[in-house]
């Protein structure tokens, strides 16, 4: 007896030995990839013959293993094997998306090589105990814990079937080796302990051994690759969440010659795809833009037919069984004659459809299939109406619809037709502007035409015949006479670029060179400005203007073109609208599958005839038919993010399934092979390469910096420096002066002498103004902007310097920071006291070494003159050349993380902590809005556009706003473009308030006070000390060192000079500059403050004083600074470098933990503004509080601040022990710190008094401060400017008559303001009281 039977058990199929166990318990070794594919058994005779097939022949020695196996383990006397060799390329085996390729084993990392299959992450739980898993990690931390030695390795990691976190705690040693071992986007195995998380609430792995395993990404292993011309990215608004750094890598990694960028509406993409194209792919930078065909929508007259207006016209009119031409029917038809403006000629007949009538209907025309039963048969309906016609044109209202009925059922029985016909909705919306809706019973009310019974056919036929009497007159007046005149006037008659009530549809623009990319940038500053309605529009009209240079692709579903394919247009007017485009476009159909699921077609076929279609078309038309993607993601596994975004927006199908993710040539073949071989590779490779090879490979921006013209600004800015040099220093300034000038200058003048000059006139102009104006970034490295006059900050070394006989002393030995902490001295040469001065900054901080970066000028000009110097910047270079900096919104994770929970719970998924931060990571980064920079200006040359550079936008999309903005974020265009950033800032305005209260010019407060010095480590001169809630430094309402946290760092430092201060500057403001790193070096005695990183420039003077060549100490710099080397560690040799000249292993150590590194000439600045603020509040302390509770103290409310020491101190309490605090308590928090050291100094607030109040400043009294209006909780300052203005001159004799006269308080104010005390022995009313 014989038996065949095959196996196809997932054990059998791989490659390597295998053991698996059979039926009875037993195991048998086999071959992986030695694939079971029959068997034949001889029970009788207990024999096998096993067919097989292998990816390599087995040799003689394996098979006679197999054979003794097999017979061992199952009792077969005779084996036999029949061996078919196939290789693995030609598995048939698929992965699913997301699936893990062929991974090998790489290094390990920690613990030992991992033997074991990893499983899917899906099934992972505590139960399981031991687990192995394999995947790619996205997020990773090591951080160290409160107890010292002691690190927490966390990384989430994913197989996308689930995610999880991987957590161990490690020593030292452990955590060095791992932290910069393991990044994101490696993939791991790692095999571990499943473990609750600390809370229960959720399952981690603790590890004990990990490995990195190779993956390999998907490949376009075609051998010509196909063009994607249809991609979106992130900055398709809420849409896309492909990573366009990520998509040109991709692209270049498959060998794609080029990639095209068309985002919905905005190029905002343009400048990531640049920088990532290098010189390995062409970019084609495009829109898909939302498009309004304005022209074609006047056109009234269809068909070449003429005659004079006064001819004979047939109106007509059809009743359906629905809208839809492919799948509904005529059910009437009724036309009449219009003859010399007389209905002169009736035609009216049922037509049977062949179907029951839907309730809906009914209702609507009142036909029943009672009427319709006997009624005429479609051929024989038609062939009566075409009699009727007898070649005469034709109108109907909303001509489309009828028409394309007719013509439809006439091509459906054969009949002949080609008409000419008017469309009367055309003609009502051209000669009845200001009407507003145009359906065929509102015109004819407008235009006083006879009742009729509208949807019935005859009688909307003769409406459309009386309609016509008054439109023929009007065009007679105008001189227009015969039918094929009336399309030339409608041009004339509706003016184009009109913002349109109707939905735009999508068309592809792609810049082939420079000319079409200022083209294409033209168009879509005019989308937002001028035809901005819900979404940047292009009409036709701006295209037509704009082509130059431009491809002209007809888009997706949503374009002109598949739009009039879907609604079964007649040929040749799909070939008119084609004929517009230059090239025509096909998707995938799971690109529109929705149509399917929406009810718009019944099959794929009716999708797949579309396309066919349109490939028609451009065979006839000679034009190229090309078949993108329409990418949204990148790939398949990404979906899941999209479904996310639109279920945030409430799409009812956000969750159907659509895979437009980046596929490869070979899947786009396969999606369009029922083309046939040849035009599925015409369409997806073939057309896509020659419409790429028409653009040209071009620069985005401009190499060079294109600053505005400014008269003689070279020969002012190099007067200016040398005037003010020989001013400080003399005529024969020293040498090392000199030579520095001549080196910046030199990298300046020429080139970027307007970016200075511009800076300088505004800060002088701020100056003659009264307001003091702050320097941030690394503008007061340059020597050239101190002697200008732009910044305070003097970048020399420390110095001294005679005001009188300009005598000077340099420090240059390193043994002071800055000349402020030197001892006093006298000039020996005349005796008159040194001003001392210096900061030791160097230039190449500002400009790069050798002078090569752009530079950039931030200023703090005070909030209260920031729009006036908005104003002058505009004066300066003209209205029309100057734009606020344009800022993009994108999707935050806090944002996203909230989408992501909803999501899960509307769906009913369960997902761990690990799986919730993946989805929310993969959302995060996606456009949702664009904003403006707070104090950036844009400036562009005058003989030049912004369009030159980048198109130009109001602010989040508001059409109403007078603000024009950068498309582009204005970082992307620095080196191009004059950017001048000014911002509103409090500093500034409080020292000119306290200027303006004592006389004190802050030009003349010495930084070295030792009073004001002494209140960084101690209260004392304040008149208190150790304050159980303030501690022990005075630096309360100092800038840089208000906070708790900075508080703390001045009590571990003890500064008692200005250089430390500066220090401390920089760890405030830097990224893993303080905790974990300085403050560990400092408090365990390794170093000192100053020897520890505080500023990125500390690096580079530090490193050239060891002996270090100065470039690679700048160049070490520029990497520490940014946080490259804690990424990825040092270059080569670097290290060996700084061990060659004896830089401690602890400074090394250190700069490798560094994120990000703050200026010193940013940290100097800021200090320099902060010491003279404490000098004010050490020296003139009512002055200085007055001000900052005008300036600064937004949260200050006179029921809590004015209450007395004991009830500040409550609240503060109060505060401190509430956990969810809200953020307007924390900021009254910081407002009660200040109002209770100002009660512990002595002072007190004045009762509010309504004749002396300010509306917003408060008043200096004897020993106290007289608070204003707007320190009532909810009055707001134009309500207290109000009053203020209306008291004046009055005496109030009761609370009713102030009320009535102040009439912008409301009684809740007034109530406020007596229970303050302010109305004390006033009356209630003004009434008199007799007994």
């Amino acid at each position: 007896m014989k038996c065949s039977q095959s196996s196809s058990s997932p054990e059998s199929c791989g490659w390597g030995w295998r053991v698996r166990q059979n039926a009875k318990g037993r195991y048998v070794t086999v071959k992986a990839g030695a694939v079971l594919t029959g068997a034949v058994i001889d029970r009788e005779k207990l024999s096998i013959t096993a067919h097989l097939t292998v990816r390599n022949p087995l040799t003689e020695e394996e098979q006679a293993s197999l054979k003794q196996t097999l017979a061992a383990v199952y009792g077969f006397r005779s084996v036999e094997l029949v061996l078919t060799v196939k290789e693995e390329a030609h598995a048939s085996s698929v992965s699913a998306p997301g699936a893990p390729a062929e991974k090998k084993s790489g290094k390990i990392l920690m613990g030992k090589a991992i033997k074991s299959r990893p499983g899917p992450m899906k099934d992972l739980n505590l139960k399981m105990g031991n687990a192995t898993v394999e995947g790619k990690v996205f997020a990773f931390e090591c951080r160290e814990t409160r107890r010292p030695g002691m690190w927490r390795l966390s990384f989430d990691m994913t197989d996308y079937t689930n995610s999880v976190t991987v957590q161990k705690n490690l020593t030292t040693k452990e955590a060095q080796q791992l932290e910069g071992a393991i990044k994101p986007g490696m993939w791991l195995c790692v095999q571990g302990k499943m473990e609750p998380t600390w809370d229960g609430k959720d399952i981690q792995l603790n590890p004990y051994n990990i490995c990195v395993v190779e993956h390999k990404a998907r490949q376009d292993t075609a051998k010509e690759k196909r063009v994607e011309l249809h991609l979106h990215t992130k900055m398709s608004n809420m849409d896309a969440l492909t990573d366009t750094k990520e998509a040109v890598k991709t692209a270049i990694r498959w060998g794609h010659p080029a990639i095209a960028i068309t985002d919905h509406g905005v190029a905002q993409s343009f400048p990531d795809a640049w920088h990532a194209s290098g010189d390995d792919i062409k970019i084609l930078y495009g829109v898909e833009g939302y498009f309004i065909n304005n022209i074609d929508d006047r056109v009234a007259v269809h068909g070449k037919l003429d005659c004079p207006l006064d001819g004979e016209f047939v109106c007509f009119d059809i009743e359906t069984t629905g809208l839809k031409v492919d799948r509904e029917a005529i059910t009437e038809i009724g036309a009449v004659v219009l003859r010399n403006g007389e209905i002169c000629e009736r035609f009216q007949t049922f037509v049977n459809p062949g179907r029951h009538l839907t309730p809906e209907i009914v209702g609507l025309t009142g036909i029943t299939d009672e009427m319709l039963k006997d009624a005429p048969q479609p051929r024989e309906a038609l062939t009566a109406f075409l009699e009727f016609v007898n070649g005469r044109p034709l109108a109907a209202h909303n001509a489309e619809f009828d028409i394309g009925f007719i013509r439809a059922g006439c091509k459906k029985e054969g009949i002949p037709f080609q008409p000419t016909y008017v469309d009367s909705l055309i003609l009502a919306q051209n000669l009845l502007p200001d009407l507003g809706k145009y359906k065929l019973d509102i015109v004819a009310e407008h235009l006083d035409l006879p009742a009729f019974n509208h949807h019935r056919a005859s009688d909307d036929a003769a409406t459309v015949g009386y309609m016509l009497v008054p439109f023929w007159k009007m065009l007679h007046e105008r001189g227009v006479d015969t039918l094929q005149a009336v399309n030339k006037e409608m041009e004339k008659l509706r003016p184009l670029g009109g913002k349109s009530n109707r939905f735009p549809k999508h068309i592809i623009l792609i810049a082939k060179n420079k000319v079409g990319l200022k083209n294409l940038y033209q168009m879509i500053s005019a989308s937002n400005l001028k035809y901005f309605k819900r979404v940047p529009i292009i009409p036709k009209s701006l295209l037509n203007e704009h082509r130059n240079g431009i491809i002209v692709g007809s888009a997706c579903e949503a374009g002109e073109l598949f739009r009039a394919v879907t609604d079964h247009k007649d040929w040749d007017e799909l070939k008119r609208i084609a004929s517009y485009y230059d090239y025509l476009e096909i998707q995938p159909l799971c690109n529109n599958a929705f149509m399917l699921r929406n009810g718009d077609v019944q099959s794929e076929e009716e999708l797949r005839e579309f396309n066919r279609t349109i490939v028609r078309l451009g065979d006839e038309l000679g034009k190229p038919v090309s078949a993108p993607g329409d990418v949204h993601f990148l790939e398949p596994e990404d979906e899941v993010y999209r479904h996310i975004l639109l279920a945030s927006k409430k799409f009812p199908d956000a969750n159907a399934p659509l895979p437009i993710y980046f596929k490869t040539t070979d899947e786009m073949l396969e999606e369009f092979s029922y083309l046939g071989e040849e035009k599925a590779y015409e369409v997806v490779v073939t057309n896509t390469r020659a419409i790429a090879d028409q653009v040209e490979k071009f620069e985005l921006l401009p190499p060079d910096l294109y600053p505005p013209r400014l008269a003689n600004s070279e020969e002012d800015l190099n007067r200016l420096v040398w005037e003010k040099v020989h001013r400080l220093y003399g005529e024969n300034p020293p040498q090392l002066i000199v030579d520095r000038l001549n080196v910046e200058l030199g990298g300046i003048l020429g080139k970027y002498d307007v970016v200075y000059m511009s800076a300088q006139k505004l800060v002088q102009r701020s100056l003659e103004n009264g307001y003091l104006v702050g320097s941030r970034g690394s503008v007061g490295s340059s020597l050239v902007a101190y002697m200008s006059g732009i910044t305070e900050v003097n970048s020399l070394p420390p110095h001294y310097r005679c005001p009188n006989c300009k005598n000077t002393e340099f420090i240059t030995d390193g043994s002071y920071g800055c000349g402020a902490d030197m001892p006093d001295k006298v000039c020996p040469v005349c005796g008159t006291k040194y001003v001392k001065d210096g900061f030791d900054i160097p230039f190449e901080t500002f400009l790069g070494f050798g002078g090569g970066k752009v530079p950039d000028i931030d200023l703090n000009f005070s909030g209260e003159y920031q729009a006036r110097a908005h104003q002058h910047a505009i004066e300066m270079f003209g209205k029309t050349q100057v734009f606020r900096a344009g800022t993009i919104g994108t999707l935050a994770e806090k944002t996203a993380y909230g989408f992501v929970k909803k999501y899960l719970e509307e769906n009913g998924i369960t997902a761990g902590r690990a799986e919730e931060n993946r989805l929310t990571l993969g959302c995060v980064g996606v456009r949702r809005t664009t904003g403006q920079h707070p104090g950036g200006l844009v400036v562009v040359p005058d003989d030049m556009d912004m369009e030159d550079f980048c198109p130009v936008q109001h602010p989040a999309d508001a059409d109403d706003s007078d603000t024009i903005t950068t498309h582009f974020e204005y970082h992307s265009m620095e080196a191009n473009l004059l950017k001048l950033d000014m911002l509103g800032h409090d500093d500034p305005t409080m020292v000119r308030m306290m200027q303006d209260l004592t006389g004190v010019d802050p030009h003349d407060i010495p930084l070295d006070d030792p009073d004001t010095m002494s209140i960084f480590t101690s209260s004392k001169v304040l008149g208190y000390e150790n304050d159980e809630l303030l501690g022990p430094t005075g630096a309360v309402a100092i800038p840089e060192f208000n906070t708790r946290f900075t508080r703390q760092m001045l009590v571990d430092t003890q500064p008692k000079d200005f250089n430390t201060l500066v220090r401390l500057s920089g760890f405030s403001h830097g990224t893993d500059v303080w905790l974990g790193n300085a403050r560990d070096l400092i408090v365990s005695g390794t170093a000192s403050v100053l020897e520890t990183v505080g500023c990125r420039d500390d690096i580079m003077l530090y490193l050239i004083s060891k002996g270090l060549d100065p470039k690679m100490s700048f160049k070490i710099m520029e990497k520490v600074r940014k946080g490259k080397v804690k990424k990825g560690g040092f270059d080569e040799g670097w290290v060996e470098a700084m061990r060659e000249h004896d830089v401690p292993e602890w400074y090394i150590e250190s700069l490798a933990k560094i994120g990000y590194l703050f200026p010193k000439a940013h940290a100097v600045a800021y200090v320099m503004m902060a010491f003279r603020i404490a000098w004010y509040k050490v020296h003139e302390p009512l002055a200085f509080y007055a001000t900052f509770f005008s300036v600064r103290a937004k949260a200050f409310d006179a029921e809590y601040c004015c209450a007395g020491l004991d009830a500040v101190k409550r609240k503060i309490r109060e505060i401190e022990n509430n956990k969810d605090a809200t953020a307007v308590e924390q900021n009254l928090m910081t407002t009660l710190e200040v109002c209770y050291e100002f009660y512990l100094r002595g002072f007190h607030f004045d009762t509010i008094n309504i004749y002396e109040s300010d509306a917003t400043k408060f008043k200096v009294t004897e020993n106290g401060l007289l608070p204003p209006f707007v320190s009532v909780h909810g009055l707001g300052e134009s309500a207290a400017l109000d009053t203020v203005e209306k008291r004046k001159g009055k005496e109030f004799i009761s609370i009713e008559e102030f009320a009535m006269c102040c009439n912008k308080l409301s009684k809740t104010h007034i109530e406020q303001l007596k229970a303050l005390g302010a109305f004390a022995g006033m009356a209630e009313t003004s009434q008199i009281t007799l007994f």
